[in-house]
């Protein structure tokens, strides 16, 4: 098995939404459409586990984001898919590179930063609900990558930090025990939208905003018509580039009609008119792939056994490679 030229995973917290399919899963899987690369996509459930404790939401997450990478038409033949906690080398790779890893590296990730900045601005211990898995979780996104070698790491801009530590880490490593570890890049895709949620804010979880992208189809529309808007006149012409409905159709849509819809604001659409069409648009888009997720759900055997045929396809790298990196630290038989 060859080492990742392309790996991408995506943590099991919740139900995926428009704006992850449009950020993270559609360019995600065109990437594995390209010949002659070597594809690696994963279920991220330890991380998961690092900000949720619902065991039941992890579950049905996981479920649900398998679900939704092969009804979007994720190819699991040329692609290897599997779950984070099927690869047991993954655990071990990342307390080695832990052993690797200083302290100050890891005082200066975001997520820990800002934890400790919220708890300094309400009066609160720096570290006040500070877990070492939160702590550390930038060692196990290294080993999740460096596990199989991968070249690139698409990611959101918030997330190049994250490769730029697992490049600090693997160098590091390499160092010390020679040249075992890739240098991964991190690959920003400057043309792939962050979508508004109902709100108008960024579309996420965590703003309880999103869309999901197999609702029904009465839940659908009943979202998109929640969208909020401004009090402008039917008549009266729009700016699209500010509007949250042009900006999820525009993300859809060909690049002709985006032209044509643009016209449109310009010359004056009604909220309620723009509503609906784009209702109906994601709705004859999304309409073929809800059905295969619906049958995807029903049927949790048939997805299990592909992410365990993607683990052990992955364990054909991982163990071997995991073997090497244990003889380079010393650790080894005795004879």
């Amino acid at each position: 098995m060859k080492n990742a030229d392309i790996l991408t995973g995506i943590t099991t917290t919740g139900t995926p939404h428009l704006g992850n399919y449009v950020g993270a899963i559609r360019p995600a899987i065109e990437s594995s459409k390209e010949e002659n690369k070597t594809s690696y996509y994963f279920l991220a459930d330890y991380h998961a586990i690092i900000k949720c404790q619902d065991p039941a939401r992890i579950r049905q997450s996981a479920l649900e984001v398998a679900a939704t990478w092969i009804a979007m038409g994720l190819d699991t033949e040329k692609s290897i898919f599997y779950r984070q906690t099927d690869i047991p080398e993954i655990p071990e790779l990342t307390w080695i590179l832990t052993c690797m890893t200083s302290k100050g590296l890891m005082n200066r990730a975001h997520a820990y930063k800002a934890a400790v900045d919220y708890n300094e601005t309400e009066q609160n211990d720096p570290d006040k609900d500070v877990t070492m898995g939160l702590f550390c979780y930038p060692v196990l996104m290294a080993a999740d990558i460096l596990m199989f070698n991968a070249r690139k790491v698409p990611v959101g801009k918030d997330q190049i930090q994250h490769i730029e530590m697992t490049r600090d880490i693997a160098g590091r490593f390499n160092n010390q025990y020679g040249e075992h570890f890739i240098l991964p890049e991190a690959v920003v895709d400057e043309k792939s939208a962050v979508l508004a949620g109902l709100d108008g804010r960024k579309m996420s979880k965590s703003y309880n905003n999103t869309i999901p992208l197999f609702e029904s189809e009465k839940k659908l529309r009943k979202l998109i018509m929640k969208i909020t808007t401004n009090s402008l006149a039917p008549e009266e012409p729009k700016d699209p580039q500010t509007c949250t409905l042009f900006a999820i159709y525009k993300a859809f849509a060909k690049a002709d009609e985006v032209k044509a819809m643009e016209k449109r604001y310009r010359n004056g659409i009604a909220w309620g008119v723009m509503k609906q069409e784009l209702f109906e648009y994601l709705n004859e888009i999304l309409k073929e792939p809800r059905d295969i997720y619906s049958r995807l759900i029903e049927a949790p055997g048939d997805l299990d056994a592909i992410l365990k045929q993607g683990a052990m396809r992955a364990r054909e790298y991982s163990v071997p490679f995991l073997e090497k990196i244990r003889k380079a630290v010393g650790i080894d038989s005795l004879f």
